[in-house]
């Protein structure tokens, strides 16, 4: 469990800078900026604008082009899943509690998860916290496109935070655990959880989810059958 998102290399001064991009229609394609009249909407200097654009750009959340009069701007796919992460977040403390329904196709993991669900710091306290003993293991769930852009409203969902640890050799990160319920043509699982790993090798695409049981079996699940995944259900 390492490596980190694009939006850990940003802070929140380069997130505003972000939105107002987004709100110059850089979700939808090239929006032309200047330093100076970009500083002046966010109360900074020039300089500093250049600056926030630069990191925005570093981090992977912003393309752009350099031009002799200002700069041609987009934000990326990674941006525009900062600014939701942002957006979910006002939700949990403006709006009742939410659920998510995403898509996606059950698909082989690495076998990682079977090694990190069993580790005792972890297992004690999937005990403790969702009243169960996970099955060791995780299905992987590789998630539609439109799903993969609904993936941030899972932020709005109340979770359970599991605790990083470590033991004698090494640490280990903490996760989020989000109740869902599974929806297959085998049937339905409901004691489900879609864990988040703090750290992870997964990109955004990519779903595990655990349980009491084998999901496999309990649901009859093969490779690329497709499924419904309630977050929050």
């Amino acid at each position: 469990m390492s490596g980190t998102t694009a939006a850990d290399a940003v802070g929140h001064d380069e997130l505003a800078t972000l939105r107002v991009v987004a709100l110059d229609s850089g979700l939808t394609g090239e929006v032309k900026v200047s330093c100076a009249g970009l500083g002046e909407r966010l109360d900074a200097s020039s300089q500093t604008a250049s600056r926030r654009l630069q990191r925005l750009d570093d981090a992977g959340l912003l393309a752009r082009e350099v031009t002799g009069d200002g700069q041609w701007v987009t934000v990326t796919d990674a941006g525009e899943a900062a600014l939701r992460r942002e957006y979910e977040q006002y939700r949990r403390i403006f709006e009742e509690p939410t659920s998510v329904e995403l898509r996606g196709h059950v698909t082989s993991g690495m076998g990682e998860g079977r090694h990190y669900i069993s580790l005792p710091g972890y297992m004690e306290q999937f005990r403790d916290r969702l009243g169960y003993e996970p099955f060791p293991g995780t299905l992987n769930v590789e998630l539609a496109e439109e799903s993969l852009r609904r993936r941030a409203g899972m932020e709005a969902v109340e979770a359970v935070a599991i605790d990083g640890w470590q033991d004698e050799d090494r640490t280990f990160g903490p996760a989020s655990c989000y109740p869902a319920t599974l929806v297959a043509d085998g049937g339905r699982y409901e004691t489900v959880h879609a864990i988040v790993p703090e750290r992870t090798h997964h990109d955004e695409s990519q779903l595990e989810l655990i349980a009491p049981d084998r999901l496999r079996d309990a649901l009859e699940l093969e490779d690329d059958e497709e499924l419904e995944v309630h977050v929050g259900a």
